[in-house]
């Protein structure tokens, strides 16, 4: 016992030791990689323009704006959503950049004059004329545009600004949409000052008019270049790096990395498949007996929740709808395949209904639909929506009255108006008197929102309709499946932990390879996979060669292997070869041809060199780069109208696309056009020059620019 004491007593301090250090270790690692900000020492910068940096708040403000935006639509902001709305305001951030400095340099600028046309003159923008545009007369109304627009001005500028509970949307309205607007207003001068400026003369219409009604025709002898195997001709790194150097522009790339994988299963089988139908046959009893479909779906966890009201029998869109729509009231059809899920569908009632309704309606607000925080008193809302009906019974004008007194800003410049809607766009109180009342029929309803007094105003498309409940259940893998598929991915990843263990283990598994090129930093899936951002950014820290562990994609268990990584800029010649070889190829077999054919003396003798048959092609067109029977030869057609062969028994070689011609220019004419209008033509082109530069600009500024782009550091 005394050793064993000592040991405590002297060992101590040793250990107490080794665990400070490894808890500074472990702090000074994470630090290091960029996960810490104990030294403070993260780069907040997403990406640069021009020397400009990006900061992520900014970003990210900007980013979050727009998701806001989309939710308030009822958009869903999934993976693939975000990373649709980061790019475009990273292709917004960099538009802007490389515009603001032009704009500047052109003395262009947008006066308050030009702002307040386009919110509410003649010239408004196309959401503030539909808002304020009388659906009955189609005529824009921008005396009431420039109300509510003064409305919100005086809410943004008063001193009790947080207090109203509009201020949050007129402030939007003036720190982000009127710049959005004037940005707007920016760019189109800017693209309107170059594509006014665009002329083609007349001279060249008559020149081209005069090239393109050329015609000719040729006898010709192709040696085509499969005559010649692919492998007796060889393509050296050295050629494709010569080649590129002479054509940089055409082999720019950005940064991307490839990865090859193999695929591990983890979708459901047939036996989870026909567990899951045994399971709703087993719901069936309880379902058939419930009289509260709602409840009975929420607690076995249907995959469609109950909606307790009817639609019309042309709007059902399931599979076996008819055999649903023939079940008695309470009466069960199922389970049935409807995609992924297994469905028992119960008919709860049938009526006659119209498909769509048009109502108007004046809002009292007792709650702010975007916050749910209460507005108003109940007492005080009925009180007030009870004092708007004496004024309408008395004979004020319904119109009138919503422009007035209505909190819905959507409706109250239509006099209230709604338009047309079907039962399912609006709340189960609102959707059910204007689809059972009749048509005249007015009415106070309760809602979430408040209180309303809705006018029925016409009701169309009369059909049967129905309320039905849907049990769903996803097909889904069991716990045995999926873990069956986890465990061989990670069987295989712990065995091919670098790149030649990996190709082994394939083939010795006699599993499928598969490939994913070219990924880049910010992307968030994988090309013939799907959605993982997680296996993005591992591909991103990994080294060539490098093996990861099992990542779930979908319904599989993913092993990857890094097997390129390309850098922003030059391809390699590794890279560029696919593209290249083909045509470095060509090159040599031309020589390989004409080295072959001599200098034939007609087209008999290199017909008889080359071992082809002597064709012929008439009517080829001086615009067009086609041979019949050959596809495309620019170099043939071109040679076709080269005034030096005419009466020459043959040409030299030509190296064309698929293939060394020799031909014989037969005849050269034109195809007259009396009808050709000029004017027409000019006015054409320059439309097209115009509209090209309006698309092209933006493009072209880019590319011009120095944008380095770190997103994929930080999403």
């Amino acid at each position: 016992m005394s050793i064993i004491q000592q040991l405590r007593e002297k060992a101590g301090w040793l250990v107490f030791g080794l665990i400070t250090l490894s808890l500074v270790g472990f702090l000074l690692m994470d630090a290091f990689v960029g996960r810490s900000k104990l030294f403070g020492n993260r780069s907040t910068t997403v990406g640069t323009i021009n020397g400009e940096k990006i900061e992520y708040n900014d970003f990210q403000k900007m980013v979050s704006q727009q998701e806001e935006q989309y939710k308030s639509r009822g958009y869903p902001v999934n993976d693939g959503m975000q990373q649709n709305i980061r790019d475009n305001v990273w292709k917004q951030m960099v538009e802007d950049a490389v515009l603001t400095d032009d704009f500047a340099a052109l003395g262009l600028d947008v006066s308050d004059k030009e702002v307040n046309d386009m919110l509410v003159g003649v010239n408004a923008i196309p959401d503030i004329k539909q808002a304020f545009t009388d659906p009955k007369t189609g005529v824009f109304d921008a005396q009431a545009a420039a109300a509510q627009i003064n409305q919100l001005r005086s809410i943004y500028k008063t001193g009790a600004k947080k207090a109203d509970k509009n201020y949050e949307g007129a402030r939007r309205f003036f720190e982000e949409s009127v710049p959005q607007i004037i940005k707007m207003r920016l760019r189109e001068k800017y693209t309107a000052l170059l594509a006014n400026s665009t002329y083609v003369p007349k001279w060249m219409i008559e020149k081209s008019n005069a090239d393109n009604s050329q015609q000719a025709a040729i006898s010709y002898v192709n040696t085509p270049y499969i005559t010649i195997p692919d492998s007796s001709v060889k393509v050296s790194d050295e050629e494709i790096n010569d080649y590129i150097s002479k054509h940089k522009d055409q082999y720019r790339q950005e940064e991307s990395r490839s990865i090859a994988y193999v695929a591990f299963d983890a979708a459901p089988t047939s036996g989870d498949s026909a567990k899951l139908r045994q399971q709703l046959n087993d719901f069936k009893a309880d379902f058939v007996k419930s009289d509260n479909p709602e409840a009975f779906l929420a607690r076995v966890g249907s995959e469609i929740p109950y909606l307790d009201n009817y639609m019309g029998k042309s709007r059902i869109q399931v599979p076996d709808k008819d055999s649903i729509f023939a079940l008695p009231k309470g009466g069960l059809y199922g389970p049935y395949l409807d995609a992924g899920n297994y469905v028992v569908a119960k008919k709860i009632d049938e009526k006659t209904l119209p498909d769509s309704v048009r109502a108007r309606h004046i809002l009292v607000a007792t709650t702010d639909p975007r916050s749910g925080q209460p507005i108003m008193e109940d007492s005080v809302a009925k009180k007030k929506i009870d004092s708007i009906k004496s004024l309408i019974d008395k004979g004020e004008s319904f119109d009138s009255v919503a422009a007035k007194l209505s909190d819905d800003p959507g409706s109250k410049e239509k006099g209230g108006d709604l338009g047309y809607f079907t039962s399912d766009r609006m709340v189960k109180e609102f959707g059910e008197f204007c689809f059972n009342g009749q048509k005249g029929e007015k009415k106070i309803l309760k809602t979430q929102f408040g209180y309303h007094y809705v006018e029925i105003l016409d009701q169309k498309s009369f059909e049967t309709a129905y309320k039905i409940a849907y049990l769903s259940k996803r097909i889904e893998a069991s716990p045995e499946t999926d873990q069956a598929a986890s465990g061989a991915a990670n069987q295989f990843a712990g065995e091919s932990r670098d790149a030649k263990a990996f190709e082994q283990n394939v083939q010795k598994g006699n599993l499928q390879k598969l490939l994913a090129p070219d990924i880049q930093p910010s992307e968030v899936a994988i090309p013939g996979l799907g959605p993982n951002r997680q296996l993005v950014r591992w591909l991103y820290d990994a080294d060539l060669g490098n093996v990861s562990e099992p990542y779930s994609v979908g319904d599989k268990y993913v092993v990857a292997m890094v097997t390129e990584i390309n850098h922003e800029g030059i391809m390699t010649a590794a890279k560029a070869r696919n593209q290249i070889e083909p045509i470095l190829r060509n090159q040599k077999k031309a020589e390989l041809i004409i080295k072959k054919l001599g200098t034939p003396a007609s087209l008999d003798a290199a017909a008889s060199a080359s071992g082809q048959p002597i064709q012929k092609a008439d009517s080829i067109l001086f615009a067009s780069p086609m041979i019949p029977n050959a596809g495309q030869e620019a170099r043939v057609v071109g040679s076709a109208f080269n005034k030096q062969l005419a009466g020459k028994p043959v040409s030299s070689p030509i190296a064309g696309n698929g293939g060394v011609f020799l031909i014989k220019v037969e005849n050269v004419g034109a195809i007259s056009n009396p009808n050709a209008d000029l004017q027409q033509q000019r006015f054409m082109q320059e439309q097209q020059q115009r509209s090209r530069i309006t698309y092209t600009l933006v493009d072209a500024l880019r590319k011009l620019a120095t944008v380095k782009d770190d997103r994929g550091k930080f999403f």
